[in-house]
């Protein structure tokens, strides 16, 4: 089978579903390529804090009616250190919130728009090769339910993720790679009781690191501080809500506690690879880039190139092509920023196994300094709640 589309979109996770969708109401079109089934993208755990961009984002993709319903809004974040806990009144000093929607919501809204409109999605691909991208007209290869297809696109979109085929297609020789492995993971567990407080909380204790946040008013998700190596077997639930309590501060002593629907472990690590376009090849989201999970940045970055590549590509169809040559430059200014944050976050909140004491104390000092400071709170505000683009 061979087929002809506009774009080519690898990926059916939240940043190719949401392109899919841009692109079509901007009179734009596209075939989906997944590397898995239905049913295991949607099973995907991941965070639900969103900025004010993926909500807008949301709303133009004309995706959002279930997600206004639903979203539960925070007016601030709460940072604790040794104990201490200081609210930051984030939409005092923005103007604007955060919202809570679990991201497998928002994949679940996204696949539904766009099988309501008939978009063609081929799941289960894992043989996928992308192939001319160099050339005004990129394909991909891969077996389908009826045999072998050919996919002859303008353009390729890869929105495939950390592991995806995309990114490996631009040679290792034209690539500039960067990265961070930061010496810890995280433990989540995912509960069916209400959240500790209305607001995120992130907390650094002498023992590590805690985050309480939350998928519902009657589901909440809590994370700890791990060592390298350590597996979810080495937590049985007593020890973790032994140990999550205790780094919460005086907030411990408002978990409910519960058998956890699920618990894994995610390693840290920033990255990025320069470019994101490659001939006709665009990326997008994790393909291009990875944040911590600290300050709950991936899927809001991800948006963010998302929203700057349709427009791109439909102003190209539409004959103008500036946008999308400056694709990979603007969206890449704005992940450094966006990776700046998060590793900032990330080396403040967390025990690191090599601080020196007086690493420790530079930590402390700069805890201090944001309570303390009207500027140090614009920052993370700012930050927190999404940079414009």
């Amino acid at each position: 089978m061979t087929l002809r589309t506009d774009v080519i979109i690898i990926g059916a996770g939240p940043a190719g579903l949401l392109l899919s969708q841009l692109l079509h109401l901007g009179g734009v079109q596209s075939v989906i390529v997944e590397r898995t089934t239905r049913d295991r993208v949607l099973a995907r755990i991941r965070a639900g804090v969103l900025e004010r961009g993926t909500i807008e984002a949301m709303a133009e993709a004309e995706c959002d009616a279930r997600l206004q319903a639903e979203r539960i809004d925070h007016d601030g974040v709460i940072l604790g250190f040794d104990g201490e806990l200081f609210e930051i009144p984030i939409s005092d000093i923005t103007g604007h919130k955060v919202t809570v929607y679990g991201q497998t919501e928002i994949t679940l809204d996204l696949i539904e728009a766009c099988e309501a409109r008939g978009q063609q999605i081929f799941w289960n691909c894992p043989d996928s090769v992308l192939d001319r991208v160099t050339t005004g007209t990129p394909i991909i290869r891969f077996s389908g339910e009826q045999g072998a297809v050919e996919i002859e696109g303008r353009f390729a979109a890869g929105c495939d993720g950390f592991r995806g085929i995309s990114r490996n297609t631009i040679p290792q020789s034209e690539r500039h790679e960067y990265e961070r492995e930061y010496p810890f993971g995280w433990l989540g567990a995912l509960v069916d009781e209400p959240p500790v407080a209305h607001n995120v909380i992130y907390a650094n204790h002498e023992e590590g690191f805690a985050l309480a946040s939350m998928r519902s008013e009657t589901r909440s998700r809590y994370y700890e501080q791990t060592a390298p190596g350590e597996k979810v077997d080495d937590w049985p639930i007593e020890k973790f809500w032994d140990t999550f309590t205790r780094r919460l501060g005086t907030y411990g002593e408002r978990v409910k506690t519960g058998e956890p629907l699920e618990m894994s472990i995610a390693p840290l690590r920033s990255y990025v690879s320069e470019p994101m376009a490659y001939g006709s090849l665009f990326l997008a989201g994790d393909a291009a880039h990875i944040v911590p999970p600290t300050g709950a940045k991936g899927l809001n970055l991800a948006f963010a190139d998302t929203r700057r590549l349709a427009r791109a590509l439909i102003a190209q169809f539409k004959g103008n092509d500036k946008l999308l040559s400056n694709y990979s430059a603007e969206a890449l200014a704005r992940v450094w920023k966006v990776e700046r944050f998060s590793w900032y976050l990330t080396s403040m909140m967390h025990q690191f196994p090599d601080h020196s004491p007086f690493k420790k104390k530079m930590q402390r000092a700069e805890f201090d300094y944001i309570i303390s400071s009207e500027a140090g709170q614009k920052m993370i505000a700012e930050n927190y709640v999404g940079l414009d683009f």
